[in-house]
């Protein structure tokens, strides 16, 4: 039984190594630390060797190392892990920024020919 202990705690820790590694990935320099996210496909999960909840119970523990204000959601086998820390508002402008510079590569227009909101009053997404 203890070698069971044993080798179930070797597993979640290198688990938690693992999603540590990919949030750990997904932070920017230019964020200071802020936006983190991760998405984690059905596939991705099954890569990763352990169930969804098995994910997310790493990943809050992970993310009270890193600091992130953790929401993990699973859905369909999906697994989301998002730092919902409010950034200070340079940060929070760059994030804004970043998001409209990515979705004008999905839409195929060219960046900057619509106005970033700088404020959140003037941000109708939050």
């Amino acid at each position: 039984m203890a070698a069971e202990d044993e080798l179930a705690r070797r597993r979640y820790g290198k688990l938690a190594c693992r999603v540590e590694e990919l949030m750990a990935g997904s932070l920017r320099p230019e964020f200071e630390g802020y936006g983190g996210q991760v998405l984690l496909s059905v596939e991705m999960v099954e890569d990763l060797g352990g169930s969804a909840e098995e994910i997310r119970r790493a990943a809050r523990a992970v993310g009270r190392r890193l600091g992130w204000k953790m929401v993990t959601r699973e859905i369909d086998g999906r697994v989301f892990v998002v730092d919902d820390r409010e950034p200070p508002e340079a940060v929070r402008d760059l994030i804004l920024q970043q998001g409209v510079r990515n979705m004008d590569g999905v839409w195929g227009r060219k960046s900057g020919r619509q106005e970033v909101p700088t404020s959140r009053r003037d941000n109708p997404v939050r």
